[in-house]
């Protein structure tokens, strides 16, 4: 499992962009830290492969746990082209996949401040 560095970019005042690019089988993103922008959503792009990629979050950098969207659901993905809000705000975020053969996602996400 190889650890993908993210690239992180501000858009406008208070939106950031966070980008991974060309995950591929059982790849993690490196540990995103924005909790000072709640407002997120991330989208899937690419070939899956077969593989699931799931969206984690983790307060200490150590224990992750699968995050949820804003419906209660896992961001768990089996499909690309998927666009979904998180609804938590732990201190790190990363995209992981597991499975699949011939994968390759690029994961973004926007995080916004309540107020800009």
């Amino acid at each position: 499992m190889a650890t993908r560095p993210g690239l992180g970019t501000w858009i406008t005042r208070g939106v950031h962009r966070m980008f991974w690019e060309t995950l591929a089988d059982a790849d993690s993103g490196s540990a995103y830290s924005a909790p000072n922008l709640p407002d997120k959503t991330v989208q899937i792009t690419g070939t899956h492969g077969g593989a699931t990629t799931v969206i984690q979050g983790s307060n200490d950098g150590v224990t992750w746990d699968t995050l949820k969207d804003i419906n209660g659901n896992d961001l768990s993905f089996t499909t690309t082209f998927d666009t979904r809000a998180i609804a938590e705000n732990p201190r790190y975020i990363r995209p992981t996949t597991s499975g699949g053969s011939g994968t390759d996602l690029d994961v973004t996400i926007i995080a916004q401040s309540s107020r800009r």
